[in-house]
């Protein structure tokens, strides 16, 4: 694997003009982050050795490298999830490739389902820890050391620093947050009521598809961390409907440009 992604990070350093500080990973609906950035380089993941492929539905499969809040930034327009057929290793791939190329800052977003009582459609949420509830961890097999330790530390997955910036220029602009845990499941089902139980139960806020494995593997790599979910649909006693994937895009876009404002105004003060 570590010929793979050195291959991959040797591709796109002879592709960009100036080494990337921070990851952006966007997620169901929230490619229009990128409309923000100051476009330097656009790469398919197709043209990338070793990349994989995004498969679904609202992931469009680039990476654009750009400045964004001030910050030169590499932007994954389109994820990679372990319910697509993926090995964890190939979902959390772009993350070690991040990693070789400079970055010192992951930014994750996604779509979720709140199991959260006090949460409403539309809302973001500041992520704040996880529940790994994936079949699979991206860091079984051999160690990588020129990556991190063999058992690395999780007791702040989510950079504490990061979350009060945030929390700061969300309330500087008037910009309802909530704050929870986000659970990580693989997917590709909605989860029944029953399943909405238990994850309440088991202490999440929301829970959705990814995010979990990219912030493993960022933390492993010793990069610091900030995730924001947009609250897509409710997985609350009397107010769960049938979902489908496009409504989850609707709200998610509807949502976006609140998330986008704090993400871009954190970057200029990171």
């Amino acid at each position: 694997m570590l010929v793979e992604i050195k291959a991959s990070v040797s591709f796109l350093k002879s592709k960009i003009s100036a080494a990337p500080e921070v990851g952006i990973i966007l997620g169901t609906g929230l490619g229009g982050l990128v409309q923000e950035i100051e476009i330097k380089h656009t790469i398919a993941y197709k043209e990338i050795p070793n990349f994989p492929v995004s498969t679904v539905e609202g992931h469009s499969g680039k990476l654009i490298f750009g400045v964004l809040g001030g910050k030169n930034v590499v932007a994954m327009q389109g994820r990679f999830h372990f319910y697509e057929g993926y090995t964890m290793q190939q979902v959390t791939f772009p993350v070690r490739v991040m990693k070789m190329l400079g970055v010192k800052m992951l930014v994750v977003s996604n779509a979720s389902g709140g199991v959260n009582e006090d949460f409403e459609i539309g809302d973001l949420m500041i992520i704040n820890d996880h529940i790994n509830f994936f079949p699979a961890h991206p860091l079984i097999g051999k160690n990588i050391s020129e990556f991190g330790p063999r058992f690395p530390d999780m007791s702040e997955a989510y950079d504490t620093d990061l979350i009060n910036k945030a929390k700061q220029i969300a309330k500087n602009n008037n910009i309802k947050v909530q704050e929870g845990v986000y659970l990580g499941l693989s997917g590709p089902t909605f989860e029944t009521p029953a399943e909405y139980r238990m994850i309440k139960i088991l202490g999440a806020d929301a829970v959705g598809m990814s995010t979990v494995p990219e912030v493993i593997v960022a933390r492993h790599c010793g990069i610091p961390c900030f995730a924001m979910s947009i609250i897509t649909d409710l997985g609350v006693q009397g107010k769960i409907v049938k979902v489908t994937h496009e409504e989850v895009q609707q709200v998610a876009a509807h949502s976006e440009k609140k998330m986008t404002l704090i993400i871009k105004e954190l970057m200029g003060e990171v």
